[in-house]
């Protein structure tokens, strides 16, 4: 069994690139965030990340840029039908029909997403957290889309630039 495969020198140096490109990845929208106060970071982006700088070579566009675009249709779908007004943050009692309410946009924007992202062959996991994001209340307005779109479309480019640049040199 060679070094590489038992965790030696090459496995570390694979590991800090992975995370120093990951991080960097989030750290260039945060400056955005920070430059305009709006949330330019949430959480599916760290999976997001993550998922194209551990992959060998360049993933799709169809699949992270179109299965963020099926959580977000599917989170806004599912939360305004059924749980306008309400948010995951906000104090839910038990058994409260505003927990029943979340709990089934959740549910819904999952399998709607699931579903959408398998139909139109756009699959990218980290996109059921998103369509959680929206789904449960943490950014369920339109503009709050605009800003996940500007964001997956800016981390997604940045990671193509990144290749781009890797493979001239």
């Amino acid at each position: 069994m060679s070094r590489r495969s038992q965790g030696g020198p090459g496995l570390g140096g694979r590991a800090l690139r992975v995370g120093v490109e990951a991080g960097l990845q989030v750290a260039l929208l945060g400056a955005v965030l920070w430059a305009t106060g709006l949330p330019f970071v949430f959480p599916s982006l760290g999976p997001t990340a993550f998922a194209l700088v551990t992959r060998s070579g360049t993933a799709p566009a169809r699949e992270v840029l179109g299965g963020h675009l099926c959580g977000l249709a599917a989170g806004l779908l599912a939360y305004h039908a059924l749980a306008p007004g309400l948010a995951i943050t906000d104090a839910i009692g038990p058994l409260s029909a505003g927990g029943l309410r979340l709990a089934a946009s959740g549910a819904l924007s999952v399998a709607l997403t699931a579903g959408a992202m398998v139909r139109l062959r756009a699959v990218h996991g980290p996109a059921c957290a998103t369509t959680l994001i929206v789904a449960l209340g943490v950014l369920p307005g339109l503009r709050e889309a605009a800003v996940i779109v500007a964001a997956v479309a800016g981390m997604y480019g940045a990671h193509v630039a990144s290749r781009g640049r890797r493979a001239r040199g």
